[in-house]
């Protein structure tokens, strides 16, 4: 049993495609090693921005032997009376080239057969490997592959060496020209050239002498150890942000952390500028004080030894205090024009091609607001605040700030809008109507800021889809998905009672003819959008994928409402009363399909059963129209259950497919009633209940 070592070597690998490389790596390589038959005790994969590795042990020196199993003729075809093999059998073995004795018989379905066994032994380890490391190398897939000079491999970037290693065995093969070897190489400026690897086992060590610690949950604790202990030092503490430390974990080979600092004047800045200049430009930790108020220090990672720190801190130091010179200047300049004095630029501005300006968004969004505001029925106040902040939404993204430092886009506006003398209202508005930005990401919590982001949401959806842009695949250019789980999330957390199909239409009609698709076909595709987001969102809290597909086929216009009957619907199933109201349902809907929608005529009914059935759904209609009105769809639903009686009655007293078109038809339309009470809640068809048997005729 020995060890094996694949290390690809390459230029600098982006932080963001490491992780993934690496999983996929140690996926393939389990899919090859099972499918080449080749055992082994466990794989590991480690990565550096210059290198990917895997690490397998215990991998025998032979493959498993293969047992193939050839079929021949059927038993009484192979054997004679006597239970001697025939010429059938003797022809069969020596075409596979074994002897007549060592067939064996296998039952196929009903009928016994001959097979021939033939064994192939296992080959080397090392020929097994050679053929598995160039398939595994270009197997791998990235987001973004290159191709590099003359060469016809893709990869994430250049491939510099390969070395592969079974024990102390150099494993052969090449990959566009490029020979496996035994050299691998240490860090790029603090290691000396390559050097050889004797065998898998010194390999951490060596490269560890080179200035590589080339596990990353290695050096992410080194990292994070580093930060703290800094942070300390400045009487201050980092908020861990799992983002960013993976992002910097990956970007380095040998890391060492250190502190920095700025002028004390920028503390002036907004918080999210001076953390947005840090993070998401430089890579820094802000540091803060107990209280959480930044302080004028940054803690960063460095890809060299603690005896470079000085001149790299002071470097980064110069740089960071020119961004945040930047930044100042904006701000005052800024602070200069009001928002409301913004609103006539964004007539110049284009918002997307065919679909107007951001003035013209904005106005549709003033519309939207306001029509969302008079359905709700929302307070005086909040009204006012949410018409204010619509015609503001999106004139910070005319300001130096956000130019420079798109991702504050509604932070600034935020900010700039206080500064103007805006309501605190309006403000939180203007920064909530981008939440959520990502998945998990908080929900906006204020009234106006609840309507704005969906009224600025549902327009940006309305117009993709309008103009046929609606994802494909993997491909979301304008992250509708998003906003669509977003305006879900929103409706479900604020327990809006909205109509979606008239929201959508409201949206549609504020663009005045400008869509180029049909209104109801795009209509109809955006509630199925819909609905795929918000099986996710059912899905996340638990409810039976099968409760979900009943209520969803019920309609779920209301998501608010929706949401209601799918968890009450999951309580009910588990209630003995159940299997009274999906009985009755299921008798009733499955023999109606295709019903005329007209009504049942009491004038028509030959039999008893058939009004006190019709008298039964009457008065149900009737006492479950409070609960339906109200949310209280556990209380319908157990009060349907009182249909299961009238239903058995009525297939036991008629036939309802008479030969009387009239009396047929009419008793279809009562069937159609009886169902489409209990669809109020949800199409029970679709819930999987084995207990119940449609006795219907």
């Amino acid at each position: 049993m020995r060890d094996f070592l694949l290390e690809i070597g390459t230029e600098e690998i982006p932080a963001r495609f490491l992780p993934g490389a690496l999983v996929e790596l140690a996926e393939k390589a389990e899919a090859f090693l099972a499918g080449e038959r080749l055992g082994y005790n466990a794989v590991s994969t480690y990565g550096t921005p210059r290198r990917l590795l895997l690490f397998v042990t215990g991998i025998p020196a032979k493959q498993k032997a293969l047992v193939r199993e050839i079929k021949g003729p059927a038993c009484r075809a192979a054997f004679d009376d006597a239970g001697q093999p025939t010429a059938a059998a003797a022809g069969f073995a020596r075409s596979q080239g074994v002897d007549v004795g060592s067939l064996v018989v296998r039952r196929t379905g009903k009928t016994e057969y001959v097979f021939a066994l033939k064994e192939e032994p296992g080959r080397p380890a090392p020929a097994v490997l050679a053929d598995l490391c160039p398939r595994l190398i270009t197997g791998l897939s990235f987001p973004k592959p290159m191709r590099w000079g003359d060469k016809e491999l893709r990869f994430i970037r250049p491939i510099r060496w390969l070395t592969a290693l079974y024990g102390n065995d150099v494993i052969d093969f090449a990959v566009d020209g490029l020979k496996s070897g035994r050299a691998s190489r240490g860090h790029r400026f603090l290691a000396a050239g390559a050097f050889n690897i004797k065998d898998p086992a010194e390999y951490f060590a060596r490269l560890a002498a080179g200035f590589v610690i080339v596990d990353p949950a290695e050096r992410r604790r080194i990292i994070w150890e580093q930060i703290e202990h800094l942070a300390a030092a400045e009487k201050g503490f980092v908020q861990k942000d799992e983002e960013l430390l993976d992002e910097v974990v990956n970007m380095v080979e040998y890391p060492t952390a250190f502190s920095g600092g700025f002028p004390a004047q920028y503390l002036d800045l907004p918080a999210a500028v001076l953390i947005t200049a840090m993070r998401e430009y430089q890579r820094y930790f802000p540091v803060h004080e107990k209280h959480g108020r930044l302080l004028p220090r940054f803690i960063a990672v460095h890809n060299s030894t603690p005896k470079h720190t000085a001149v790299i801190a002071a470097g980064n130091e110069k740089v960071l205090k020119a961004r945040l010179a930047d930044a100042s200047f904006f701000y005052r300049e800024d602070l200069s024009t009001p928002l409301a004095c913004r609103v006539d630029g964004l007539k110049k501005v284009v918002f997307q091609e065919e679909l107007g300006t951001l003035y013209d968004k904005t106005k549709r969004i003033e519309n939207l607001v306001q029509y969302l505001g008079s359905l709700l029925k929302i307070g005086a106040k909040d009204q006012v605040a949410v018409y204010r902040a619509a015609s503001l939404a999106k004139t910070d993204l005319l300001t130096n700030m956000v130019y420079e430092f798109p991702e504050l886009q509604g932070v600034m506006g935020r900010e700039y809008a206080l500064k103007d003398g805006e309501s605190k209202a309006v403000a939180e508005a203007l920064y909530e109507q981008y939440l959520p930005r990502f998945a998990g990401d908080a929900l906006p919590k204020t009234l106006p800021g609840r309507l704005l982001s969906i009224a600025d949401k549902i327009d940006n959806l309305v117009g993709c889809f309008g103009m046929g842009l609606a994802p494909t695949g993997s491909q979301d250019p304008y992250a509708l998905r998003r906003q669509a789980l977003g305006i879900c999330h929103i409706i479900l957390d604020g327990r809006l009672l909205l109509s979606m199909t008239g929201l959508i239409a409201k949206a549609q009609a504020e663009y005045k003819g400008r869509l180029k698709q049909d209104d109801r076909a795009v209509r109809g595709e955006l509630l199925e959008f819909f609905y795929q987001r918000l099986r996710a969102v059912f899905g996340e809290q638990a409810i039976r994928p099968d409760v979900t597909e009943a209520v969803l086929a019920a309609g779920a216009d209301d998501l608010h409402a929706a949401r209601l009957r799918a968890e009450a619907l999951q309580d009910f199933v588990s209630t003995p009363s159940f299997e009274d109201v999906h009985t009755a349902y299921t008798r009733a809907a499955n023999l109606s399909r295709g019903a005329p929608d007209s009504g049942p005529d009491p004038a028509c009914f030959t039999d008893p059963a058939e009004q006190r059935l019709f008298e039964a759904v009457t008065a149900l209609r009737r006492d479950t129209a409070p609960g339906l009105k109200k949310g209280d769809y556990r209380g319908v639903l157990q009060a349907l259950s009182a249909l299961r009686g009238p239903v058995d009655a009525f297939f036991d007293a008629v036939l309802v497919m008479d030969d009387n078109r009239t009396l047929r038809e009419n008793r279809l339309a009562l069937l159609r009633a009886t169902a489409e009470l209990v669809r109020g809640v949800a199409d029970l068809g679709k819930v999987a209940y084995p207990h119940s048997k449609d006795k219907s005729k």
